[in-house]
């Protein structure tokens, strides 16, 4: 029976991501119908629960930091590549698509992702510990990044309004890309040790590591769910927006809908993560992930506003700017002391919380 079950298992699965490609490829360009977008959600939420399935797979095969830094790795660049699709189709009216990403991406997994692990991992196990040398190391390049590209743009006075000149553009594409790569060579070879679980009590990590041959196939499985977790979160866009309009909230809210979606497959990975009492672990797919976003996807976009002659709006508002002045406040306190408790937890899901209503009602 345990075998059959296994079986099914693992058929679903394999199934599943192109099965979820399929129903992108129908829903793709299609007026929305009410059996269409059920079916596209259907397939969603589906395509993100293998994800983190083979996620998890390529973490025991590899070993940390290397899991968390594929899963983070992918969703990225195919976020990446739609933030650049939409660029190129939208024109100039997509020209603050890019810093509205960075930053709804830094707010959910700062605050969203590290309050809900927080909870998650403090709840049972009171108390959550977890590596000061890797964590502290990694906020710092991520505020680092964050000031670069969403609060110097509103201080420059070579151009007008919250933008970058092409010289100041250029030179915050490659930091930005070279800092994110000295973080990975320190994240995966120099110091890797500071990256590592502490007191890990998870019930695989004395199990026998699957085969080369089914991480590869995992690998191929997971690329392929999340082609379709951010295509079919694509297809929803339209309803999203038609909601948001209907409801007389800002279009800035389709964008954060849009990141939560995508950021699932990490979310859910890190919760569970947090709940095996693998803080480290949550925290290197949580601030991996916001590290990525920017080290990774600003380059990319400042290349492409160059070559193409697009406008680029990259600093932010006085509200976004103090949200995120606090956001970064608050995970240093967090993170400086390696143990925390449900209280930061619940603070950081406050601070999202308050997010998402001044996104709602600014």
């Amino acid at each position: 029976m345990a075998g059959r079950k296994l079986g099914i298992v693992t058929l679903w699965n394999g199934i599943v991501p192109f099965a979820a490609g399929a129903m992108l490829a129908i829903a793709w360009g299609r007026p929305a119908s009410a059996l269409l977008v059920m079916s596209a959600a259907a397939a969603l939420v589906a395509a993100v629960l293998v994800a983190v399935h083979h996620a998890e797979v390529i973490a025991h095969r590899v070993g940390e930091p290397f899991g968390t830094l594929v899963l983070a790795l992918a969703v990225t660049v195919i976020e990446g590549s739609l933030i650049v699709s939409m660029m190129l189709s939208g024109g100039p009216e997509q020209s603050a698509l890019a810093r509205d990403t960075v930053f709804a991406t830094v707010m959910i997994v700062c605050n969203g992702v590290v309050g809900l692990c927080l909870i998650a991992g403090s709840m049972r196990h009171h108390v959550v510990a977890f590596r000061v040398e890797g964590t502290v190391p990694a906020l710092a390049v991520l505020s680092t990044l964050a000031v670069l590209t969403l609060v110097i743009p509103d201080f420059t006075r070579a151009t007008p309004g919250p933008t970058l000149s092409v010289p100041q553009l250029s030179f915050v594409g490659v930091v930005s890309l070279t800092l994110y790569a000295v973080f990975v060579l320190v994240q995966t070879v120099r110091h890797r040790d500071y990256f590592l679980p502490v007191g890990s009590v998870d019930e695989n990590e004395h199990a026998a590591p699957p085969t080369t041959s089914a991480a590869m196939a995992s690998l191929a499985l997971l690329l392929v769910s999340l082609v379709a977790v951010v295509g079919l979160a694509k297809v929803l866009a339209p309803l999203i927006e038609s909601a948001v309009g209907s409801a007389g909230m800002p279009q800035a809210v389709v964008g954060i809908c849009i990141a939560l979606i995508v950021l699932l497959p990490e979310t859910l990975s890190a919760v569970r993560a947090a709940r095996k009492d693998r803080m480290q672990t949550s925290f290197n797919l949580a601030l991996g992930s916001a590290l990525a976003t920017i080290g990774l996807t600003i380059p990319v976009v400042a290349v492409t506003s160059i070559l193409m002659g697009l406008p680029l709006i990259l600093g932010l508002p006085p509200t976004e700017l103090t949200l995120l002045a606090l956001t970064l406040l608050l995970t240093s306190m967090t993170l400086v002391g390696g143990r925390a408790t449900v209280l930061q937890g619940a603070v950081h899901l406050v601070v999202f919380a308050t997010y998402l209503f001044l996104a709602i009602s600014p």
